[in-house]
Parts: structure tokens; sequence; C-alpha cells
């Protein structure tokens, strides 16, 4: 875990992520990928409010550099160990970013669930919580297939074997939720969390 980061304030921000995205979901239909965006979003509000990370009072630097938080106190240059990146995913073990410096990062893997049958009220579920450092020789480079002729996306860098490198990373996991197939999806019984 990064330096003074707490589990609470984790259980903290995954309560506030499904509380305030609820109203929102219908955006992750049109949009996933800004869907994902929103939930590293409110998962930056949240530590702000919770933890003593904090994140950066000049806009354009949260909102266009590395990283979202940095713990309470540090000065700048910040060290990567001061660093946290806060990211929204829905795949299991990918971690992509338009960055690739090296600190911690927090990853809110979340499920979408519009019956609502993992808990009531709750149509956005956060089912794990990846903590990791990483270096910058754990990313690669994933080049854009934009190009004249259109269409592609812009380049990103993606976390070589996620799977390996992110095993026993989860400082939250919901027990009622489980991984099929490469796809998280609840399971019969109650919402207990470990």
């Amino acid at each position: 875990m990064p330096p003074g980061l707490e589990v609470t304030a984790v259980r903290r921000a995954i309560d506030f992520i499904e509380r305030e995205l609820a109203d929102l979901v219908e955006l992750y239909f049109e949009q996933a990928t800004v869907f994902s965006a929103l939930v590293g979003m409110f998962g930056t509000k949240a530590l702000d409010s919770v933890s003593n990370y904090e994140k950066h009072r000049h806009s354009h630097t949260a909102q266009q550099r590395f990283p979202d938080l940095h713990r309470r106190g540090a000065r700048a240059p910040l060290s990567p160990n001061d660093s946290l990146e806060s990211k929204g995913s829905k795949r299991p073990w990918a971690l992509q970013s338009h960055f690739d410096h090296p600190g911690w990062y927090i990853v809110w893997r979340y499920l979408i669930d519009p019956t609502e049958s993992l808990e009531p009220g709750r149509p956005i579920i956060v089912w794990r919580v990846d903590v990791v450092f990483l270096n910058k020789d754990d990313w690669k480079y994933e080049g854009s297939t934009a190009s004249s002729a259109g269409g592609g996306r812009t380049h990103t860098f993606g976390v070589k074997n996620p799977a390996a490198k992110l095993r026993d990373k989860a400082v939250y996991q919901r027990r009622d939720v489980v991984l099929r197939d490469g796809k998280p999806i609840p399971v019969n019984g109650n919402n207990d969390e470990s």
C-alpha cells in the first residue's frame, strides 16, 4: 500500500463511487470508456476527502498529467512513492494509461448490474480494488492505429503481463463476484466481502 493509505479509506471511496455513479450508469451504455474515466475521477475525489492523499489543486495538472493524487505534505518534485494514480476498469486484469510513469496505481474494478441483483439501488458495483506500485519498465507501449485513412485510437501504455503483476495486489474483493471466462459475474449467495 502507498504510505499512509488505509483500507478503511478505500472502502469509504468504494461506497462513494457506487452511490454517486448510480444515476449515471446509462452513460456506460453510451460510452464505456468515458464511464471508466468517471470511476477513476470519483475515486480521486473520494480519496481526496477520506485519506491522506490529495488531488492537485491546479486542475490542468490533475486532468492532464500524472499523478491524480499525491501524499499530503509531499513537496514538488514528487517522488514516485508519493504519487497515486486512480483508474477505473471493467476489465478483470488489464491496465492501460496514457502515461508510463513510475508510482502507485489504484484500480477500481467495477461491473454494471442493471438488475441490481447484487445490491438494491447499486447498478454499479466495485468488486475488486487493486493497489500496485509500477515502475517505468512494467509498461509496454501500445501504438496508435489512427492514420490519415481514418479510424483508430490514440496511443496508450499497457501493463506487461497484468494478471501476474496484479496477483495478490487486491486490497478489497467481494466474495459474491467471481471471474468466469474472463468476466466478473455474481455468484449465488449473499454479498459478503473479504
